[in-house]
C-alpha cells in the first residue's frame, strides 16, 4: 500500500480587470486510486508580488499584467476607495 499526495494547478482564469484566479487540486492517492481530492482557490491582483506562486501562474500573470492593465486596476481601486471615503 503506497500513499501519495500531489498538488497541481488545474485552473487559471484572467478576469476582465486583470485579476488572476487559480485553483490548486490536492489529491491523495493509494496504489493509483484516488482516495480524496480537495481544492484551494487563490486570487491575485495586477501588480501583486508573485513570490511563492506556482511558475505556470506567474507566466500567465506576466503576460496578462501589462503596465496598462496594472495602471487601470490601480485607478479602479483608487476610485472605489474614494467613493467609500477610504484613504
Amino acid at each position: 500500500m503506497s500513499l501519495t499526495k500531489t498538488t497541481n494547478v488545474d485552473q487559471i482564469t484572467v478576469t476582465e480587470n486583470g485579476i488572476v484566479l487559480y485553483r490548486e487540486a490536492t489529491r491523495i492517492m493509494e496504489d493509483g486510486n484516488e482516495l480524496s481530492k480537495t481544492y484551494h482557490r487563490t486570487s491575485l491582483t495586477p501588480g501583486q508580488d508573485l513570490t511563492g506562486i506556482p511558475a505556470n501562474v506567474v507566466a500567465i500573470c506576466n503576460v496578462a499584467w501589462t503596465p496598462e492593465v496594472i495602471a487601470a486596476y490601480q485607478a479602479q481601486v483608487a476610485a472605489q476607495q474614494e467613493l467609500m471615503g477610504v484613504q
